[in-house]
């Protein structure tokens, strides 16, 4: 019996465990999908002495039922998921109007998480893409193609749960893959998680805040 985490922060000590090869090695970079992925990103973080970044990327939801993705959009890529669109019919109008709102949400989230500072640059680095967990997979699958364009040495994705037939699809993107929990009844990320507290944007900023102040340490 698979036995759900307590919340985010001790999946992530737990996600680190898999990791250890990763620690304190200069060409990593951990990239945490926010809101949900940052608790677990820090953790992985503070383990690992590795610094933390953002990789902004956005659902799109079926208009009507959101919580349904039809797509992905980061400021690089849009990954689409052509069997929900034929399925809910969705037009190419809705489709676009709801890449529109997506975008900006991105574009408001980048000046509020980043200010002026640009994104890290990935060539040639090992990067850890992280969240509290994979549902659909469109939105990581999204993040995954916007940092493999960039030419990362490696890029590996690491979350705390997932659907088998989720974690399926990304053979081809990954070099690497490090999943705690991928249970067969699924149901929700949230069903594996005694918390899962949605977070704030104050929330997300403290956290990497945390972070940076554990990187500038880890290099001292």
């Amino acid at each position: 019996m698979m036995e759900p985490f307590t919340d985010r922060t001790e999946a992530g000590r737990r996600l680190a465990q898999t990791l250890t090869d990763l620690a304190g090695r200069a060409d990593v970079i951990l990239l945490a999908l926010p809101r949900g992925g940052v608790p677990v990103g820090l953790e992985l973080a503070r383990a690992l002495r590795v610094p933390l970044d953002l990789m902004l990327v956005r659902k799109l939801g079926v208009p009507g039922h959101e919580e349904l993705a039809m797509g992905a959009v980061t400021a690089r890529a849009r990954v689409l998921n052509d069997s929900v669109l034929a399925s809910c019919g969705i037009s190419e109008a809705a489709l676009e109007e709801e890449t529109r709102a997506e975008q900006q949400e991105l574009q408001r989230r980048s000046r509020r998480y980043r200010g002026d500072r640009p994104p890290p640059a990935l060539a040639g680095k090992t990067v850890v893409l992280v969240d509290d967990g994979i549902a659909t997979g469109a939105t990581m699958e999204a993040a995954a193609r916007a940092v493999r364009a960039e030419k990362p040495a490696e890029l590996i994705l690491a979350v705390p749960v997932a659907p088998p037939d989720a974690l399926q699809r990304f053979t081809p993107l990954v070099d690497r893959m490090e999943c705690l929990l991928a249970p067969q009844a699924f149901w929700a990320i949230g069903a594996w998680y005694r918390d899962f507290s949605q977070l704030t944007d104050e929330e997300v900023l403290e956290q990497m805040q945390e972070a940076e102040r554990i990187s500038g340490h880890s290099d001292e």
